[in-house]
Formats: structure tokens, sequence, C-alpha cells
């Protein structure tokens, strides 16, 4: 059976003359950490002091709706956590 061919590959080729780097500018987001915290312990403490008074604290009349204000501010700490780099 005859031998086919090799083919020979091409050498490499550097890329073209390198474009001036553009600097990126981060903004200062050292307020994400401290606000996320304080909004899950906020949050945490909502629905702890909910449970511990039978329902009469934090606000009375909102009843079975302070579990959901309670885990309203937890999820707020987590949108407020995606802005975190």
């Amino acid at each position: 059976m005859p031998k086919s061919r090799i083919r020979k590959k091409a050498d490499f080729t550097p890329p073209p003359a390198a474009r001036t780097a553009t600097a990126i500018r981060l903004t200062n987001r050292s307020w994400v950490a401290p606000v996320m915290l304080a909004l899950f312990l906020i949050g945490l403490t909502w629905i702890v002091i909910f449970y511990v008074t039978d329902g009469d604290l934090p606000v009375k009349s909102f009843g079975n709706w302070n579990i959901v204000v309670g885990f309203g501010f937890i999820a707020a700490g987590f949108g407020v956590s995606t802005q975190w780099k």
C-alpha cells in the first residue's frame, strides 16, 4: 500500500503587535460585606424575635407575615452579595 504524503504543519506565527491594555477601574465595594452581613443578621433576628415572643414582636399586626419580612431581609442580603468582587 502506498504511503500517503506527510503534510507539514505551518510554523507558529505570533499574533500581531499587542494592543495597549486599557486599565479596568474597579470601584470600591468595601460596603458590600458589612451591608450583606447586616441584612442577614437583621432577618435572622427578626424571625427569632417573632418566634421567641409568640408573635407579639417585632410587629404584632403583621402576624405570620413577620416571617416573610425576616426572609425578605435575608433575600436582600443575598441580593447584595451578588455585588461582592
